[in-house]
């Protein structure tokens, strides 16, 4: 393997969605830096069932619709 090619693998804080920090090693940023994500996996609904939305279904149909009205769609 290639010496000196590879980013630094440190350790970094990562701040979740509801303020709980955890570390993480990681390649981000500098040792001791703190990611603070806007969506993590308590949140997110891949991982929570489905239960939560982060869009309005409708809105892009709407948005068309109301785009295309006079067109007879």
């Amino acid at each position: 393997m290639k010496k000196d090619i590879h980013p630094d693998y440190h350790i970094i804080d990562v701040k979740m969605t509801d303020g709980t920090i955890i570390q993480m090693r990681s390649t981000y940023g500098n040792e001791g830096d703190t990611l603070a994500l806007d969506i993590d996996p308590t949140v997110h609904p891949a991982w929570t069932g489905g239960g939560t939305r982060l869009m309005d279904a409708g809105g892009r149909v709407s948005k068309f619709k109301n785009k295309y009205a006079g067109l007879g769609f």
